[in-house]
């Protein structure tokens, strides 16, 4: 099968943190892009580079041969997208036979499957395609993308992709899923190392930056030393991505383990620090903000210095 000839119509569901950046790209690809938000400024601002807005998702959906949907949780996805909206229509029956959805918020591995078997019954393509990059990646069309669905409906929807970044096809529906928990895991754990190796330093005496720049280029190394060392080192924690997602995802995974019969030691206690982080230093802060959890522990439960989207305002 082909990829799909630009322009083509896309809608574009959730224009947040993330959603906003891959509709101006997709536009800038010379996709027809139309969004919703509930948030109506938030999509209004996208106008300035040729995407369309709607009042209502099933008016967004209308017509598409491609609906992405970029929510911030499984509930979240279905409620937009499965119940009525104001038009008296939901979303979904909105969506014309032949077309495609591509979930591409993170949901659990279940909800993708029985999305798919929804899909499958009324005439659509089906693929839960999460992503991996954060803010930077969505901006800059770096995205790691990971589909799970029928290879050919990857393939036709490779221009799409290509927009936001690079797709992978890893398997049935629900796998896409899958591998974003396992993502998931890599990166809570790899964010509570470098917090923690930072943290040790700095109580040593070494400077946070030079020892930062001292670890890039070794076995160390890690995007997430890069990008999210730089905001520990600086404490930057207005989210790029937000730690509740983070949490969100973890605990996702914990659930599906569990229903397994799995018991994974590093997955608990990652969870457990962002949940403890969340509770103590409250909600709107980014991952890295996993650095003030860490100080607190190391010095034995005493605060540290802390720093929140709300003491820099």
């Amino acid at each position: 099968m082909t990829a799909i000839p630009a322009p083509h119509q896309i809608a574009l569901i959730g224009t947040g943190i993330m959603g906003g950046h891959m509709a101006r790209r997709l536009a800038g690809a010379g996709f027809a892009v139309t969004v919703w938000n509930r948030d109506r400024g938030k999509a209004d601002r996208l106008g300035v580079f040729g995407v369309g807005m709607t009042d209502s998702p099933s008016a967004a959906c209308a017509g598409a041969d491609a609906v992405i949907v970029m929510l911030s949780d499984g509930p979240v996805v279905e409620q937009v997208m499965f119940r009525a909206d104001a038009t008296g229509r939901s979303p979904f029956d909105a969506i014309k036979a032949g077309a495609a959805l591509i979930v591409m918020s993170s949901i659990p591995v279940e909800a993708c499957q029985e999305q798919a078997r929804r899909c499958i019954a009324q005439g659509l393509d089906y693929l839960d395609a999460p992503v991996s990059g954060g803010e930077p990646g969505a901006r800059d069309g770096t995205l790691a993308i990971m589909a799970g669905g029928e290879h050919g409906v990857v393939e036709r929807l490779a221009s799409m992709f290509a927009a936001m970044g690079r797709v992978t096809h890893v398997g049935p529906a629900g796998t896409g899923q899958l591998t974003k928990l396992a993502n998931q895991i890599i990166v809570g754990g790899t964010m509570v190392a470098v917090a923690e190796a930072l943290d040790f330093a700095v109580r040593g005496g070494a400077d946070a930056e030079a020892v930062r720049k001292a670890l890039m280029g070794g076995f160390a190394d890690s995007r997430i030393l890069d990008v999210h060392g730089a905001r520990m080192v600086k404490r930057d924690f207005v989210p790029g991505g937000p730690a509740e997602y983070q949490l969100k995802d973890l605990r996702t995974a914990q659930a599906l383990a569990a229903r397994s019969g799995l018991d994974f030691t590093l997955l608990d206690c990652v969870a457990g620090m962002f949940g403890e982080m969340i509770d103590r230093f409250g909600p709107g802060n980014d991952v890295s903000g996993i650095l003030m959890e860490v100080e607190r522990r190391s010095s034995g439960g005493a605060a540290g210095k802390k720093s929140s989207p709300q003491e820099r305002e």
